[in-house]
């Protein structure tokens, strides 16, 4: 069952090209049936998924066996989060993409094979697996952006790609290690996990600790490796920003939780005030430069690295914080992994509207619009939902996330944490500040329509689902509950 519904989207991708003489109506039309039904598929995995700290649906087959990897894939409450925000990230950027006329049939191809890869990605149980799946990811950016994009985009994609592939090969030279020094020699992140191969091993474990770090922190991405980001999400089509910010983002900070803390717990206590030091760091200053923005992508796509930082924050003080304080523990844990499924919702949203805003005026320069909800009134209550969303106001799922994070990272990092509120503040003015320039005040440019049937129908559902793990977050929170309190057994070894 895992297995197809991680496959589907590559085998409907392949079914466009082979197909002779496929239609611009037919190649929208498949997209969006493929990714409903996808996305029908992950809600009923879910729901019959057992709430338990264990792996379900688990497939552990022989695939290098001269290397210990194997087809090891499954799923738990850190995983499936993430795939149900994926598929419902992807089939919202196929509705969206209704209006798309430009080479439709490789558009629609080539999202639906990132949507493969980054479903695979999120339930590999083997590094290599684990591996292919994030360089393919990658690759498949790399093209969204290069031919899809605006008008500096070849530039972008170039730079996304090597950053991000840089950070690849850290990862490489971290999984490598990891294999030598266990024993037996294994990929296996299950074994590996029991094993616990690098205890006591002091700078051995601490070296491959900072491989890993440098590549999930170059995907994240905090400061100081994100001057890749906000070229990339400006230049990219708005259905790429949305896929790369809600989901390709999230690759970095699952790692960290899926990988890193579990397979090397030691090195994670030891280091962890540098995670700290980075999330606060990358909070505040993402928070000060999308203040400085006029370009209302541009200060979105830094907005993701406020929020990114939460995470890091989060899971580095979950490391600092004293065995005794158990459920400070896990309240930091379970606030990073809600809010990379809030930031994802949120975000993604944000990256549609942003396209939205494109689409009327040809730019995105927040001082040549004005008075917008005038004439746009949906537009203008779509936007307000996700900019009150995203600086974390009660009864959205922002707020949920925001407040387990600094309730579990207080006791351990009180002045980190105390500085990390600054964010809030500035978020707050920073999307004031754009919603009053864009929609509100003395019209700047000529009239704009408003939301389409297509644009509305793939943005609205994204903001409801905020709304709902707002005011009703225990379905999500049982689901990660146990796994949180798993990661936090490891980590205490």
């Amino acid at each position: 069952m895992l297995s197809v519904v991680v496959f589907l989207p590559l085998a409907a991708a392949v079914v466009l090209f082979a197909v002779p003489r496929v239609s611009t109506r037919f190649a929208r039309c498949w997209w969006v049936g493929v990714s409903a039904v996808e996305f029908a598929l992950i809600v009923a995995l879910w729901g019959a998924a057992p709430v338990s700290d264990g792996y379900a649906y688990e497939v552990n087959l022989r695939w290098i066996p001269s290397v210990s990897s194997g087809y090891h894939i499954g799923v738990d409450g850190l995983s499936l989060p993430l795939i149900a925000l994926t598929g419902g990230l992807f089939l919202a950027c196929a509705v969206y993409s209704l209006r798309q006329d430009k080479r439709v049939r490789s558009f629609a191809a080539l999202f639906l094979f990132l949507e493969t890869v980054s479903l695979g990605l999120f339930v590999a149980l083997d590094l290599i697996l684990f591996f292919v799946y994030f360089d393919l990811s990658i690759v498949a950016m790399y093209f969204v952006i290069a031919g899809w994009g605006h008008r500096d985009a070849a530039r972008a994609a170039v730079k996304f790609f090597l950053y991000t592939f840089l950070g690849s090969l850290a990862l490489l030279v971290g999984f490598i290690a990891l294999y030598l020094t266990a024993s037996p020699h294994t990929f296996d992140v299950v074994e590996l996990t029991r094993q616990n191969p690098l205890a006591g091993s002091g700078w051995a474990a601490g070296l491959i600790l900072l491989a890993l770090g440098i590549g999930f922190a170059i995907k994240t991405p905090t400061v100081p490796f994100h001057t890749w980001l906000p070229p990339a999400h400006t230049e990219a089509p708005a259905a790429g920003s949305a896929i790369l910010a809600g989901v390709l983002l999230k690759m970095g900070t699952y790692g960290f939780v899926r990988i890193a803390m579990p397979i090397l717990p030691e090195a994670w206590r030891r280091y962890a005030l540098v995670f700290v030091i980075v999330g606060v760091v990358s909070v505040v200053y993402g928070a000060l430069v999308a203040l400085a923005q006029r370009d209302f992508k541009r200060m979105i796509a830094y907005t993701s690295v406020n929020h990114m930082g939460y995470i890091v924050l989060a899971i580095g003080a979950a490391g600092l914080v004293a065995d005794s304080a158990v459920e400070a523990r896990q309240l930091a844990v379970t606030g990073a992994v809600t809010q990379m499924v809030s930031h994802g919702l949120i975000t993604g949203a944000l990256f549609l509207l942003a396209g939205v805003l494109y689409e009327r005026g040809g730019t995105y320069d927040m001082d040549r619009y004005g008075g917008l909800a005038r004439t746009a009134p949906r537009f203008a209550g779509l936007t307000a939902v996700a900019a009150f969303a995203s600086l974390g106001l009660p009864g959205l799922s922002g707020f949920i996330a925001e407040f387990q994070i600094f309730t579990g990272s207080l006791g351990a990092a009180p002045v980190a944490t105390i500085v990390a509120f600054l964010g809030i503040l500035i978020t707050a003015a920073l999307f004031l500040r754009a919603f009053q320039k864009v929609f509100l005040g003395p019209s700047q440019a000529a009239p704009a329509a408003d939301l389409t049937v297509p644009e509305a129908v793939s943005i609205a559902p994204l903001l409801v689902l905020t709304v709902v793990i707002g005011i009703f977050p225990r379905f999500l929170l049982d689901a990660i509950e146990p796994v949180s309190r798993s990661v936090l057994n490891l980590l205490a070894r």
